[in-house]
């Protein structure tokens, strides 16, 4: 079978190179979390380079690397997630799955021998099981309500049972169908409240971690030290880069020490030991182009046009909802034609979802609900399959270490 990227050989390299740039461009959905308002152009010829970051931020390689970049752009996010100046750690990584999994290595390893448990809800992205599998943690799966968020008397209930053990806990800070977000502070107040001695609250704010952190009233309390513990988010959400990433952000006192690699003459408390130092160029740029101000800016542009988006499907009669500063619409699934056109996905219990990224325009969203409304005549959403199916309780995975 062909792919849609694919192109026949007889083709010259440059025609086959320009059709597969048009192809992938074309394919820009609003069903995806990408940001699109960034021109990354001035960074671009540094892609003509081998740069590799390889092992631990604050040591430099002998090779080309762009570590100093690196080391301003963790630094910027920790101050914005309140670290504690002489207590951070954080680096770049291929992907918000890595930067969660370098978390959540640092909270078993802080606790090792002591059999930690590890908390998340259903609505937390799949990253969470791979991990759980690959570093051997037993886990337990907390149920949410029906907008997604973390149901906190349920967490209570399961870490009263098991208070003797250490507990490592994800808060969502953006879900990936509804953007739902747990509180954090409440979650620690469980634990708090409970006198669990020995615990780990980390943050998945791969979506909306650093939005939610730049609201003025900071009404999301995402504080390392005084809240959590480690903050992971994605570069190629909110800031849209070109090249896939993620960083993790932690207080450097809950590490263990570093080894030394005498091969890359450089420590490492990496998980993938090489990385992408065009990365770090493109985040750099980005934050000393727009500044704490201008992302701002772009994330309440961003949750307008999602209000509008919300009000919009409201006004043609389709079921919709909207979580608070989220810039996700989720919404019962239309026709399968209309879902394709638009790129939207299928999500368990007849749900998709719109992701009003920067970049993403009314007039898109103008396209959607104009499909929408033409077979809104002949097929009428019934409330009953929308967000209270969002995922079926024959379906949770509530087994696991609930004994």
């Amino acid at each position: 079978m062909t792919s849609p990227t694919s192109v026949p050989d007889d083709l010259s390299l440059a025609t086959q190179i320009e059709h597969l740039r048009a192809t992938l461009a074309a394919r820009r959905s609003i069903g995806f979390p990408a940001a699109l308002d960034i021109d990354y152009g001035p960074v671009t010829p540094l892609f003509g380079l081998l740069i590799n970051n390889v092992g631990d931020p604050d040591t430099d390689p002998d090779t080309g690397h762009t570590k100093a970049y690196e080391r301003e752009v963790i630094d910027w996010h920790a101050n914005l997630f309140g670290a504690p100046a002489d207590d951070r750690w954080g680096y770049l990584t291929s992907g918000g799955t890595e930067a969660n999994q370098a978390a959540i290595l640092l909270a078993r390893d802080r606790f090792a021998g002591a059999n930690p448990v590890l908390y998340y809800s259903q609505a937390t992205h799949d990253w969470i099981r791979k991990t759980a599998s690959t570093l051997g943690l037993p886990e337990v799966v907390i149920r949410t309500d029906a907008s997604g968020e973390i149901d906190y008397d349920d967490l209570r209930g399961e870490l009263a049972r098991r208070r003797d053990r250490p507990a490592i806990v994800v808060a969502n800070a953006g879900t990936t169908v509804t953007e739902a977000v747990d509180d954090p502070a409440r979650v620690r107040f469980a634990m708090s409240e409970l006198a669990i001695r020995n615990s780990h609250l980390h943050v998945d704010g791969a979506l909306a971690g650093v939005p939610l952190a730049l609201l003025p009233d900071r009404s999301v309390a995402i504080e390392l030290g005084s809240v959590i513990d480690s903050v992971a988010i994605s570069c190629h959400k909110f800031y849209g880069t070109t090249v896939p990433g993620g960083l993790v952000v932690t207080r450097r006192s809950l590490q263990r020490a570093a080894r030394r690699i005498s091969y890359t003459a450089t420590t490492d408390s990496t998980i993938s030991g090489s990385r992408c130092g065009q990365l770090a160029v493109q985040m750099w740029y980005a934050l000393r182009l727009l500044g704490e101000d201008g992302h701002r800016e772009r994330a309440e542009r961003a949750r307008e046009t999602a209000r509008f988006a919300h009000s919009l499907l409201a006004s043609v009669g389709w079921p919709a909802w909207r979580n608070v500063h989220a810039f996700t619409v989720y919404f019962t699934t239309p026709p399968p034609v209309i879902a394709r056109r638009h790129g939207l996905s299928n999500a368990d219990g007849g749900i998709s979802h719109l992701i009003c990224m920067p970049g993403v325009t009314r007039q898109q969203i103008e396209a959607l609900a104009a499909d929408i409304a033409t077979v809104k005549g002949t097929e009428q959403p019934s409330p009953s399959r929308g967000v209270r199916r969002l995922v079926p309780v024959a379906q949770l995975p509530l087994t696991a270490d609930r004994t």
